[in-house]
């Protein structure tokens, strides 16, 4: 994993090219490990048909009552019109239906899938690409960290990387990081990531799908790499772009 490989000369706004190889690599989960369409297609609509009866069986639950009590300040932090009257329930699917990336919603979609994968619904099915177990364990072998930072919570994270279908690849995994420690596209986020994993940004190399994430990881020092999995975007704003992870 050496910059000149993932910097070709000539990549205009790359970061300074060093010998040094990244010590960690942090990565993104939509679009990057995982094709959108599984989390589109399989998990939103897996939480989705189960919002009601969820609430309903754990209202008592302390994590489930800490999740709803967050969704309620979320809400009265909204203005527009079409906002529904308060109702938990409502509510994400007011959510669901904008995408947003509510730190509740996250939080509870989180808790829904736990579930699924306790009974078996999901267990098993959390789609990779082909190219991310060889190369999560080369990078393993090489010494190399790896981390996830997505906007789905730390518990979908686990449970996901847990019942891939590749396997369970958690033991690979040192670290995850959802928007409890910040938007993804705040550069003040990748700075606190790299102080709780104790290295200097620029030792992280950060890769995902989306270049205004990785506009905000490279303010903050960080490395980074444009992950290009199906049409070319529009602009790669300076960032080098691989299209499988056998590139770095």
């Amino acid at each position: 994993m050496h910059g000149s490989h993932l910097y070709p000369a000539g990549s205009i706004g790359a970061p300074q090219l060093t010998d040094t190889p990244p010590r960690v690599v942090l990565l993104d989960i939509e679009g990057t490990t995982t094709p959108i369409e599984f989390v589109h297609h399989v998990l939103f609509p897996y939480a989705r048909a189960r919002v009601r009866d969820f609430l309903q069986s754990h209202a008592s639950d302390e994590g489930v009552r800490e999740d709803i009590e967050l969704l309620r300040r979320e809400y009265a932090a909204e203005r527009p019109a079409e906002l529904p009257s308060w109702n938990a329930e409502s509510f994400v699917y007011w959510l669901m239906d904008r995408d947003r990336k509510s730190t509740g919603l996250k939080s509870l979609q989180g808790k829904i899938w736990e579930a699924g994968y306790r009974a078996g619904e999901l267990k098993g099915k959390g789609e990779v690409y082909a190219d991310v177990r060889p190369a999560l364990a080369r990078w393993h072998d090489a010494g190399k960290r790896i981390a996830i930072f997505s906007s789905g919570s730390v518990q979908a994270q686990r449970n996901l990387f847990a019942n891939t279908t590749a396997g369970d690849l958690s033991a690979f995994l040192s670290g995850y990081f959802d928007t409890t420690t910040g938007p993804k596209r705040e550069s003040r986020s990748y700075q606190r990531i790299a102080g709780e994993l104790r290295c200097r940004p620029e030792d992280v190399l950060f890769v995902s799908d989306v270049s205004a994430e990785l506009d905000a990881a490279r303010e903050a020092g960080m490395r980074t790499a444009l992950c290009v999995r199906g049409a070319p975007p529009e602009t790669t704003n300076g960032h080098p772009v691989i299209h499988t992870f056998s590139e770095l």
